[in-house]
């Protein structure tokens, strides 16, 4: 039996109940795609919501095979949350594959996209950088689509879900109002940083920041070795030393930089997603914080 067919059967199964069907008053069974996203989610809906992940923390987002136990949160959900921007490219074929029956709310519809550096190799190009929620500006826009959502299907509680959403944008105001006042002090000469993969060209044009990377739009791009060859030479030439490594990244092509131009890694940013509890990115304020303290140490230490 393909994956296909097995994740319809526990769909249609777990389907005959509705995705409405909730006892009493208890909290809205929703979905986010992944870490960073549900973060906000729950954010807005408090404890209004039931968040399930369809990928967690510490877990790359942008290739996903789905699984039964996917298609069992989804088909109970009444709303599901996805960034868009081709950032979830498996998304609309799981969701025929699972039947869903609830909302389903692009939070980055309504933006305008960043053009993507092209075709990176891996058999399609991206028109889009995905990766949005890098300025935090956006991460408000998401905020507001996700109590809309709320709201649609959760009506009687919608003055509850607008009022925590005026609560995170005025959080997010001041996180990027933080954010700017940190990088203010940085000469635009030095605020030149390697990373794993082009994750952060919304952060690079918000914060006034330039990342360089071999790696394509999506972690699962192969950077061919002319790239690789090429950002060696930018690096030895520059004499940037501020290399990142990405959480939920494959370390080994900014391990070979650092060999080939003896710049030192500079420690571990998060991109695709938040860290688990505890960690230094649990959330996404805590996040945005964590890599902009580490990319400042990283450059000022030139």
């Amino acid at each position: 039996m393909t994956i296909r067919l097995r994740l319809l059967l526990l769909a249609l199964l777990l389907g005959l109940c509705g995705p409405w069907a909730r006892a009493g008053d208890a909290p809205l069974p929703v979905v986010a795609s992944f870490s960073i996203l549900g973060d906000l989610v729950q954010q807005v809906g408090g404890d209004r919501v039931q968040v399930s992940l369809l990928v967690g923390p510490d877990s790359d987002a942008h290739a996903v095979q789905p699984t039964p136990s996917m298609a069992r949160r989804v088909a109970g959900a009444v709303v599901l949350f996805s960034n868009g921007l081709g950032f979830e490219g498996w998304m609309d074929r799981f969701l025929r594959a699972a039947a869903f029956r609830g909302n389903h709310v692009v939070v980055s519809a309504g933006l305008t996209p960043r053009a993507a550096a092209g075709d990176h190799g891996h058999g399609h190009a991206h028109d889009v950088d995905p990766h949005a929620w890098q300025d935090v500006r956006h991460a408000i826009h998401y905020v507001a689509r996700i109590a809309d959502g709320l709201c649609a299907a959760d009506a009687a509680h919608c003055a509850g879900h607008r009022a925590r959403a005026e609560a995170a944008t005025k959080r997010l105001q001041a996180l990027h109002a933080r954010i700017v006042a940190a990088w203010a002090a940085v000469p635009l000469d030095r605020r030149v940083v390697i990373t794993t993969h082009e994750a952060f060209g919304y952060y690079g044009a918000a914060y006034g920041v330039r990342f360089l990377s071999a790696q394509g739009i999506s972690s699962a791009t192969e950077p061919t070795p002319r790239a690789v060859a090429a950002l060696v030479r930018q690096v030895k030439t520059s004499g940037t030393r501020a290399l990142f490594l990405e959480r939920a990244g494959d370390p080994r092509l900014i391990e070979r930089i650092a060999r080939e131009t003896g710049a030192v890694i500079g420690g571990t940013l998060y991109a695709d997603a938040l860290s688990a509890p505890g960690g230094p990115a649990a959330s996404y304020e805590a996040m945005m914080d964590h890599n902009t303290q580490a990319l400042l140490r990283a450059v000022e230490a030139r």
